[in-house]
């Protein structure tokens, strides 16, 4: 998966609590496990005034231009603005895979469901919690200026707003070291490819019954 390191991006603010998995990625899209191809059809259900179907050509869709995604101000946004329990609903993979394929890198908000916290740091998306005050003032900040962006640096694990002034989040160090690296669960057993390859050989020699010759 993709490495986080920094980002600094025009902010979305998307401003509603208790947003789903199917308010992210609509259900008639999960029967593809690509894992891209997704990000045309994220929050389809709104962004879009007609039904949304798989495989479909969306260049000539019509377009929801009251909601937030579809905004000239917002055009290029990478780290969305969100509010209480996002993610939550169903357990689908396809929601952090929609939001990183349009381009999202980072979501703030106040509160996650908990497997859709988890997939996102599986996926190379990074989801920072912020105190509930903050994530207002942001909202406010975001729609008091065209163009608002926000800085994301990782390693120090601070968010750097236009006035200069930082925004310290917390990120559990094993994960932080996944996104820094660009370490999905794959990545991480191939970190140790060796000593697999070390005991797998080691186990054929000690325990050879396991592996019988093959016979002509």
């Amino acid at each position: 998966m993709r490495k986080f390191i920094t980002e600094k991006g025009i902010v979305l603010p998307l401003d509603r609590a208790n947003v789903d998995t199917d308010f992210i990625i609509p259900k008639q899209f999960l029967k593809s496990i690509k894992r891209s191809g997704f990000g045309v059809n994220l929050f389809d259900e709104h962004r879009y005034l007609d039904k949304g179907q798989p495989d479909a050509d969306n260049s000539g869709r019509p377009i929801n231009p009251d909601f937030v995604l579809n905004q000239p101000r917002y055009a290029g946004s990478s780290i969305l603005l969100a509010k209480d329990n996002f993610g939550c609903g169903s357990s689908r993979e396809h929601a952090p895979w929609a939001l990183d394929d349009y381009g999202f890198r980072a979501v703030l908000a106040p509160s996650y469901a908990d497997i859709f916290f988890n997939n996102c740091f599986k996926n190379g998306l990074l989801p920072i919690v912020l105190d509930r005050d903050i994530i207002f003032q942001l909202f406010d900040e975001v729609g008091n200026s065209a163009g608002y962006q926000l800085s994301i640096d990782l390693a120090s694990q601070k968010i750097t707003k236009p006035d200069g002034s930082a925004i310290g989040f917390e990120v559990d160090e094993f994960r932080k070291h996944c996104l820094l690296n660009g370490l999905d669960d794959i990545g991480l057993t191939l970190e140790d490819a060796e000593a697999i390859r070390q005991f797998e050989e080691n186990w054929r020699k000690t325990s050879p019954w396991y592996f019988p010759q093959a016979t002509t």
